[in-house]
């Protein structure tokens, strides 16, 4: 803060501060700045002109980004494996023409004291008629351009629109159905009863090529069907057969 002056900072431990090359990347900026950065395992503030204190904090960056890689594996394992079993509902917005609604006490006894319960899909009196609208149109031989202007024609809300405090950085054209919104319906496997994990996953790109110390910046992108993570019965009531 410019009305503070820090002469130095603390790392309780540094292979949970530092991941990968963020030590080499941050430290100048302290150098620069004079404020001494202190690591217990140094024994005191990481001297700039020590090879072997950059050496020993490149070496926490490397095992920083090894338990971090761990975890990940370690939970995206555990989540298919609920989905996989259970059906477990694993959380984020519900599709459009579904609702959240309660289904019981959270298994594990310390979160069911704090009063964490498990969710589930329910369909929507209002939204899942229309998810069904579309299915029908498009098997029907209409176009998703001819069913999108349809829908807005029928003053029928869109996804944005329908959930509007979700969504207050639409414009105030929301009510319009794009055709990605009916495409995003017509390719959503979950509408079938079945819960379904692992559609997309996020990688970590570089932020600028040309300038590697800028960084990563995580990027969502699309599995491919046969990764993902289907449950093997169904987890909730379908809104369209699972042969349509």
């Amino acid at each position: 803060m410019p009305t503070r002056r820090h002469e130095a900072v603390v790392v309780g431990e540094p292979q949970r501060a530092f991941y990968g090359a963020q030590f080499s990347d941050t430290f100048p900026v302290f150098v620069h700045f004079g404020v001494e950065l202190w690591v217990p395992e140094i024994g005191g503030p990481i001297d700039p002109t020590s090879d072997a204190h950059d050496l020993i904090m490149n070496l926490y960056g490397g095992m920083g980004k090894g338990e971090r890689n761990r975890i990940k594996i370690r939970v995206r394992t555990a989540m298919n494996a609920q989905v996989a079993l259970d059906g477990k509902y694993q959380g984020g917005r519900p599709p459009y023409g579904y609702t959240l609604a309660d289904a019981g006490p959270h298994p594990n006894p310390a979160k069911a004291l704090d009063g964490k319960r498990l969710r589930t899909l329910e369909p929507h009196p209002e939204y899942a008629p229309i998810v069904q609208r579309i299915y029908t149109e498009f098997l029907g031989g209409a176009g998703i351009k001819a069913i999108a202007s349809a829908l807005t024609g029928d003053g029928i809300l869109s996804p944005s629109a329908s959930d509007p405090e979700r969504n207050r950085h639409r414009s105030s054209s929301r009510g319009t159905w794009g055709q990605s919104a009916v495409r995003t319906i017509l390719k959503n496997p979950r509408y079938t009863g079945f819960q379904v994990w692992a559609r997309q996953r996020k990688d970590e790109v570089l932020l600028d090529v040309d300038n590697v110390a800028a960084g990563h910046v995580t990027k969502q992108r699309w599995n491919s069907a046969a990764d993902w993570q289907w449950s093997k019965e169904p987890a909730h009531e379908a809104i369209i057969p699972l042969e349509e």
